[in-house]
């Protein structure tokens, strides 16, 4: 049984999503500090420079080596500028599901990439790869990841109460943990549109070579909860 995901490219018509660069670094230190980065996912705060680099060029790319999922950096097809991540994790080999993860840039925001990037990916994972299901889990109050899961055609599960932490920020600039629900979506091959709506052709290869990025060890400082805001 296969237990890695191929090392691949996915391209949308606006998107290439692909594996971290070095390159990547500065950019996607500027992501993960911003404010609605740090209240909804569990990166390091502040998110360093030394972070950025570690994710970029070694705890991504483990991410697919080590079987736990795989990590794509999103980019404009046109300027290869950093827009995002979408991150498969808590991978399950033998029921070919996994957990879709994503942040969206500040500069990007309100131009539909998570949703777009997101659709792609579960495309490439359901045709290619043999997978069941993707599942997406939004805090309760991020409204704006919600609106990404239904826009590509997830199906509302249910509330795990009580189960997530995230962050809100003080009158004094300080930031405090606060426990919150998560809302679980689904998306399983049968409620793709053959339609599509606008994302449905993509092209992937294997052999990209590039490194990897993200925070540290994606399950401690990395994971994300559908961190994108309209």
């Amino acid at each position: 049984m296969t237990t890695t995901f191929p090392d691949v490219t996915i391209s949308t018509d606006r998107l290439v999503l692909r594996p971290f660069e070095e390159e990547d670094v500065t950019a996607l230190t500027e992501m993960m500090n911003d404010e609605y980065v740090t209240a909804w996912t569990t990166a390091a705060h502040p998110y360093t420079h030394a972070d950025a680099h570690r994710w970029a060029t070694r705890d991504s790319h483990a991410e697919r080596t080590e079987g736990r999922g795989i990590v794509f950096a999103v980019t404009e097809f046109l300027t290869q500028r950093l827009v995002g991540i979408v991150h498969l994790q808590n991978t399950n080999w033998r029921t070919r599901a996994t957990e879709a993860g994503y942040v969206t840039a500040p500069w990007a925001r309100g131009e539909g990439y998570a949703s777009e990037s997101v659709l792609a990916v579960a495309q490439w994972l359901f045709r290619d790869q043999g997978f069941e299901r993707l599942e997406l889990r939004t805090a309760a109050d991020n409204t704006a990841s919600q609106q990404v899961a239904q826009k590509i055609g997830c199906i509302s599960e249910g509330v795990l109460r009580n189960a997530w932490i995230v962050r809100t920020q003080t009158p004094d600039g300080d930031w405090t943990d606060t426990r919150t629900d998560l809302i679980v979506w689904s998306l399983v091959p049968e409620d793709l549109d053959d339609d599509g709506d606008g994302y449905e052709g993509y092209d992937s290869y294997d052999g990209y070579a590039g490194s990897t990025a993200f925070g540290q060890r994606a399950d401690a400082h990395g994971r994300t909860v559908g961190a994108d805001w309209k």
